[in-house]
């Protein structure tokens, strides 16, 4: 059996919760972006407020950050474990986009902002596990 190899928290917490700021601004601003193109953000009938983005990414990185906590003690390859799980994470989440009762411009935008977030925070997070 291998040793596991413990990437110091600190750091990690950090560049996480300063990737989730960064993906929730990135998200709000293009679904901003969207509306004032004239897509719908209208979902089964109710609207999503552009700060509901911010919101939602904020937290699920910040679900994404305790699975890299999780992963750094119990993994023997945290990094390869991280990036692994939230890459079929990142592709669940796009199902129910796809399922949703909402425009096709709609769910491409919201299949969009899932992208972006995973786009800035898998990355930012992975290089602080140990590979």
């Amino acid at each position: 059996m291998s040793a596991i190899t413990v990437a110091p928290a600190k750091p990690l917490i950090i560049g996480g919760l300063t990737a989730a700021a960064v993906a929730a601004a990135a998200t709000a601003t293009v679904a901003a972006a969207g509306e004032f193109a004239g897509i719908s953000l209208v979902v089964g009938g109710a609207p999503i407020p552009v700060s509901g983005f911010a919101v939602l990414t904020v937290i699920f990185s910040v679900m994404g950050l305790v699975l890299a906590l999780v992963l750094a003690r119990s993994a023997r390859r945290p990094r390869t474990a991280f990036v692994r799980t939230t890459m079929v994470l990142t592709a669940l989440s796009l199902v129910p986009d796809v399922l949703a009762d909402a425009s096709a411009a709609t769910k491409v935008l919201l299949m969009l902002t899932h992208v972006v977030a995973a786009a800035i925070v898998v990355p930012v997070i992975a290089r602080r596990l140990s590979a």
